[in-house]
């Protein structure tokens, strides 16, 4: 891989996802679904709606339409607290059916259409917005039982659901088997594959906005297993454009590449990986048949239409093949008009000269996170060893100043917003409302081969600077360039009653 095509590909995929406003958007909309059906005269409300996303929102890997024409797909699930022994599928899907109809009405839409499983609202206000409403009922219960009957793991069970389907055999019988889904279970065993990468990528955004981590959206980060699944989607979307009906499945792409996600910090390294590791998490069953197991449910195979329409598996395989062979290509290259022509063939011409035009200040930030998310996740940053005390205190790093060689005026300086020259020293300074007598502790963490090198690499914690009451100061030289980390911790009776955000430290 060449530093410029890892590069572009970081460049086409912030080219390749929803603006940060469609996912507010997105956001608005199902919950005025919500609210709607749980209003004092909605004739579901005794039924405690619960309504939350599924889908490609719900797991952060949407990516925009292909053109202008095309629109941004919802998929909600209306979870109501019903059973199997009192109401069939199809009325479950008729009560929700009579509140969709309504609510289009109410907001002067087109009548809500019915499909084989969901409720569809069209938008005809311009916004490329159509959303897909499923009825269900809870079934954690009795998915529970079936997986352990058959002496599967159950981690994921609670949250399964029981869906409506008008070709299911049972659709308007009484009836205790149903269609079955988990969305939330899905959505959680994605986010365990790449737990340890989003929370440091969180908290990097929350250190470059000056935020609290809990102020900042999931759906404002990116982790490289979320991209990497979005490259796939697109490079599928252009590569079977005119064979739309059987291409490769989103969901078949995604659980693959949550299967075969090590943990890659950058989008090309999870590209390559994945790609590389998807063909051994396809198993065969006792028929030589392929399957793909729902990861919250073993039963389920995602690949089971591949037995009726083997062309869908033959387009897999094709599209595997040709994933690899192209996102290698656009990894090797090295000139921008190389890489541009790669990316216009496996891509389009939109998303490839986007992305050559593209950097500025996303480019700027997307390093800056990379810088950060580097600090955080060093192998050699220690944990703190402390029981942590909760009771309102904080401790906050309020000033960073810089001397450089020679001089004697410090500079003040933010987190992360400038290179520093080696050989100058840096002092932090933090002010806390910890009720004295405490211990302060800082722990400096740095990176890069440097120090490496010189085998100094540090992520400890020292005791060491000025205390005085409610305030505290600790001088670092700077040796070695890098991305480097100091963070104040507070200790009162041995435990650990506050700490300051993660300040970086840039240093060429």
């Amino acid at each position: 891989m060449t530093p410029e095509g890892m590069e572009f590909l970081e460049r086409l995929v912030k080219e390749l996802d929803v603006p940060v406003s469609r996912y507010e958007e997105a956001e608005r909309r199902y919950q005025s679904v919500g609210d709607w059906l749980c209003r004092d005269e909605s004739t579901l409300k005794d039924l405690d709606p619960d309504v939350y996303v599924q889908g490609s929102f719900r797991l952060g890997t949407p990516i925009r339409p292909v053109n202008e024409h095309e629109d941004y797909d919802i998929d909600l699930v209306c979870e109501l607290s019903a059973g199997k022994s009192n109401l069939t599928q199809q009325q479950l899907k008729e009560l929700l059916g009579v509140e969709m109809k309504a609510y289009a009405k109410a907001h002067g839409m087109s009548e809500a259409g019915e499909s084989r499983r969901c409720w569809t609202l069209d938008y005809a206000d311009g916004a490329q917005f159509h959303l897909d409403a499923l009825p269900a009922i809870p079934d954690g219960g009795e998915k529970r039982r079936i997986l352990r009957e058959a002496q599967l793991d159950t981690p994921w069970a609670d949250t399964a659901i029981a869906i409506t389907d008008i070709d299911h055999p049972n659709f308007r019988n009484l009836h205790g088997e149903w269609p079955h889904s988990n969305p939330r279970g899905y959505t959680e065993w994605f986010r365990s594959r790449m737990r340890e990468n989003f929370e440091q990528m969180r908290e990097a955004v929350a250190i470059a906005m000056e935020a609290n981590v809990e102020d900042i959206p999931s759906y404002s980060i990116k982790t490289p297993l979320q991209q990497a699944v979005q490259v796939f989607k697109r490079h599928r979307d252009h590569m079977f454009a005119d064979d739309p009906e059987d291409k490769p499945i989103s969901v078949i792409l995604t659980t693959l590449a949550g299967l075969s996600y090590q943990g890659e910090r950058t989008v090309a390294e999870a590209v390559v990986g994945i790609l590389d590791r998807m063909e051994s998490h396809i198993t065969v069953d006792q028929h030589g048949n392929a399957v793909i197991a729902n990861p919250t449910d073993p039963q389920e195979n995602f690949a089971d239409r591949w037995v009726l329409v083997p062309k869908k598996r033959a387009n897999f395989y094709k599209w595997l093949q040709e994933a690899r062979r192209d996102l290698n290509s656009i990894l090797q290259e090295r000139t921008s008009h190389r890489l541009t022509e790669a990316a216009m063939e496996s891509f389009g011409e939109r998303e490839a000269r986007a992305a050559a035009a593209g950097g500025g200040v996303r480019g700027a930030m997307t390093k800056f996170l990379q810088r950060a998310a580097s600090v955080l996740s060093a192998p050699h940053k220690k944990t703190a060893a402390w029981p942590v005390k909760q009771a309102g205190d904080w401790v906050q790093i309020h000033k960073v100043t810089w001397t450089a060689r020679g001089f004697s005026r410090p500079q003040r300086i933010r987190s992360g917003d400038h290179s520093l020259m080696k050989g100058a020293s840096i002092m932090f300074e933090a002010s806390s409302n910890v009720d004295y007598p405490y211990d302060v502790h800082w722990q400096i963490t740095n990176t890069g081969k440097e120090a490496s090198d010189a085998n100094t690499l540090r992520g400890g914690f020292y005791s060491g600077g000025t205390l005085t009451r409610g305030h505290a100061k600790r001088a670092e030289p700077i040796g070695f360039s890098g991305t480097h980390s100091a963070q104040c911790f507070i200790v009162k009776d041995g435990h650990l009653v506050a700490k300051s955000d993660i300040f970086i430290v840039k240093v060429r």
